[in-house]
């Protein structure tokens, strides 16, 4: 039964989410195996704005601070070597897996 596994991946840090990215599609065409991605989804943007004074006094100046949340998707066609070879990556800690197989 052709199996199909689909990968999204969520980093703060852009960088190291394109390696990872660059590592699975090495697997896929290594092995060759059908791959679709990564598609890049919309990227979150967080938003907290302080103020800098702690008192409450003077002028109304204020901090800004934002944090990106970068999120891809890649759709393969699984078989277990591939699947074996994804559960040996090196995956940094800034990067979150999530892996859905379907039939």
């Amino acid at each position: 039964m052709p199996q199909e596994a689909r990968i999204k991946l969520t980093s703060t840090n852009l960088s190291t989410l394109e390696g990872v990215c660059t590592e699975i599609k090495g697997i896929g065409e290594k092995n060759g195996i059908r791959l679709k991605g990564p598609h890049p989804l919309p990227t979150k943007k967080m938003k907290v704005v302080t103020r800098k004074s702690p008192c409450g006094q003077g002028t109304n100046t204020y901090d800004k601070y934002e944090l990106r949340i970068h999120r891809r998707v890649i759709d393969l066609g699984a078989d277990d070597r591939s699947i074996r070879q994804l559960m040996r990556l090196k995956i940094p800690d800034d990067v979150y897996i999530e892996v859905s197989l379907t039939q």
